[in-house]
This record gives structure tokens, C-alpha cells and sequence, in this order.
């Protein structure tokens, strides 16, 4: 529970037609909300919920204030502020310092006396579990592998030998961070050979993890996920990438192997970054985009066709399939302009 005086504080926020003292229990979507309950407006396709829902408050923009018939909390960035608010009702358990019966450590691992290992937990040798860590069931820590201070795994995460966790780092069910590259080398047999993955991954503070996401270790140098990124579920980071400070980067994308991500940049589900490619900072690519060659400026960038009705798409890809035809065709006539001057 929390005021809304208290949930203006922590929004950067203010109050418009509300008692600050007015008590909140938790957050609805407007049409769904009732008394007690506070709202939001985010997109412009829910602002009809606003003059009929039952919500005691409503987070909300200025422009959005200016003929709102409930109380408003009126801030800058909606968005922003519902995340920071949100985060007051989050109920995510505090940690028990302890380990489960179940839990398997080695004694030579260093775990700090308020972290909480779970059911079923592996810690090996010389893993180091800092501050108030949350290690959930089925975690697997490996040796000399370092978990940072407050940083919480949720369940079935695994962190292989030699990886560094920063602090606050957020990883959920089912990732697997530190596993070996996809290095390979053909021999004059036709066989391949393992390259052995040497480097390890270093992740900064305040990362999350995405539930069944991989990033690989790299082949010499580490793997590296900078400070305050946001990784969706199921991408794949491959051996030495490095991602920027502060990117999020949605579901299902794929990273080979040595690409460079910048900071602040985003990246939609389903894109693809071919290997050894550089990315700057502040660059947006668009979901389901291919990226197969280096971009050296920010801005929004895409790639493909958007869905159209079967029918349109099956004339568009038959045009396709005649481009090439039409081009030669084209360019023999523009040789017989520039030579007669005519057709």
C-alpha cells in the first residue's frame, strides 16, 4: 500500500483533484480498476476508459490532465512514472539468509550471510554468492563463477565456470549464461573440430535476463553485456559480442559471434545481427529486420515486407521473382537511348 502523496514522490509527479493522503492498494488496467486501485494512460487507444473508470487515481499526462474527470497524478513521462510506481507493488519476496537442506555447496565456495541459496541449488568450487543474492531452485552455479550483491536468479538458471554477475542483475527461469561458443574449424577430412571457448562473460549491474535467453562465453576474450541492459526471452548472444550500456533488445533476436551492439540502442523481436558487425549507439532496428553489414550512425532501421492479404503477396513475390529479368531488359534499352538516341 502507499498514498498517492507517497506515489507522487516516487513518480517525480503531481497531484490533480486528489487527497494526497488517499490510500492505494495496488494497479488496474482504467477499465478494469475500482476503488482503492490506481490507473494509467500510456496509449492513446485506452483514453476512452478514462471518463468511465472507477479508479480513485489515474497517471497521466498533462495533456491528457487538462479534461480528466478523476483525480490525476500528472507526470512528465506516464510510462516512466507507472514503472516506477508498479515497482511498490511489486511482490517479488524478500530473501531469507540461509540455504535450503537440498542445496549442494562446496566448502570452498564464499557465500555471504545474508544471501539465500535455494532447493536443489549447485555452488561450486570458489564461487563467490554476494550481499542479499537470490539464488531460486535449480540454479547452478559454476566454479569461480561470481553472483553480485542483490542480484536475484529465478529458477533453473545457469551461470558456468568463471562467469562475473554484477549487482542487481535479474536472470529468469531458464537462462544459461557462460556456455560454450559455437566455435568450429573444418579439417582437411571434412570433420569438424571444437574450437576450445577460452573467454568467459562479464555482465554489468542492473541487467535482466530474459527467461530461456543464452549468451555465450567468449573464445578468448569475454562476452560482454554492459550496465543496465535488458535482454527479452530467447535471444541468442553469441561468443565475444558485446552489447552497450542501457540497450534492450525484444524476444527471439540472434547476435553472432563478435558483433558490437552500442548504448542506448534497441532491437525489435526477431532481429538478426550478422557476426563481426558494429552497431553505433542510439540505433533502432525494427522487428524481424536483418542487419548484414555495419551501421555507423543512430536512427530507426528496418528491413523486409510487412504482412499484406495472401493474394497481394503472392502478385508482389511473383514481381520479385521477375526483377532481375526486368532490370536487364531495362538496361539494354537505356544502352540503345545513349547510342540512337531513341528506341
Amino acid at each position: 500500500m502507499a498514498t498517492l502523496g507517497e506515489i507522487a514522490a516516487v513518480a517525480s509527479a503531481r497531484l490533480q483533484g486528489c487527497d494526497a493522503a488517499t490510500v492505494i492498494t495496488g494497479v488496474a488496467p482504467l477499465h478494469r480498476a475500482q476503488l482503492g486501485q490506481l490507473s494509467f494512460l500510456t496509449h492513446p487507444r485506452y483514453r476512452p476508459f478514462l471518463t468511465s473508470t472507477q479508479a480513485s487515481a489515474v497517471i497521466l499526462s498533462a495533456e491528457d490532465a487538462l479534461d480528466c474527470p478523476t483525480p490525476a497524478v500528472v507526470a512528465a513521462n506516464p510510462q516512466v512514472a507507472y514503472a516506477r510506481v508498479a515497482a511498490l507493488f511489486e511482490s517479488a519476496g524478500s530473501v531469507t539468509p540461509g540455504s535450503h537442506p537440498t542445496a549442494c555447496i562446496d566448502p570452498s565456495a564464499q557465500i555471504a550471510p545474508d544471501a539465500w541459496i535455494g532447493p536443489y541449488c549447485v555452488v561450486e568450487a570458489e564461487a563467490i554468492i554476494g550481499a542479499g543474492a537470490y539464488l531460486g531452485p535449480h540454479c547452478i552455479i559454476g566454479e569461480r563463477a561470481e553472483i553480485g550483491a542483490h542480484s536475484r536468479l529465478v529458477a533453473r538458471v545457469t551461470i558456468c565456470h568463471g562467469v562475473k554477475l554484477g549487482r542487481c542483475v535479474l536472470a529468469h527461469p531458464g537462462a544459461v549464461i557462460g556456455s560454450d561458443g559455437f566455435g568450429l574449424a573444418l579439417d582437411a577430412g571434412g570433420r569438424w573440430l571444437k574450437i576450445p571457448q577460452l573467454g568467459s562473460v562479464w555482465v554489468g549491474d542492473d541487467v535482466e535476463i530474459g527467461a530461456n535467453t543464452t549468451i555465450d562465453r567468449g573464445a578468448l576474450e569475454d562476452t560482454v553485456i554492459e550496465e543496465g541492459v535488458k535482454l527479452d526471452n530467447q535471444i541468442q548472444v553469441a561468443h565475444n559480442v558485446r552489447i552497450g550500456a542501457h540497450s534492450a533488445l525484444a524476444g527471439c533476436v540472434g547476435i553472432a559471434g563478435s558483433a558490437r551492439i552500442g548504448r542506448h540502442c534497441m532491437l525489435g523481436g526477431g532481429v538478426g545481427v550478422a557476426g563481426h558487425l558494429e552497431i553505433a549507439d542510439g540505433v533502432q532496428v525494427t522487428g524481424m529486420s536483418l542487419v548484414t553489414q555495419s551501421i555507423t550512425e543512430s536512427g530507426a532501421y528496418s528491413s523486409g515486407l510487412a504482412v499484406e492479404p495472401n493474394r497481394l503477396w503472392n502478385k508482389i513475390s511473383a514481381r520479385l521473382r521477375r526483377l532481375d529479368e526486368l532490370f536487364r531488359r531495362l538496361a539494354i534499352l537505356e544502352k540503345k537511348i545513349n547510342q540512337n538516341g531513341s528506341i
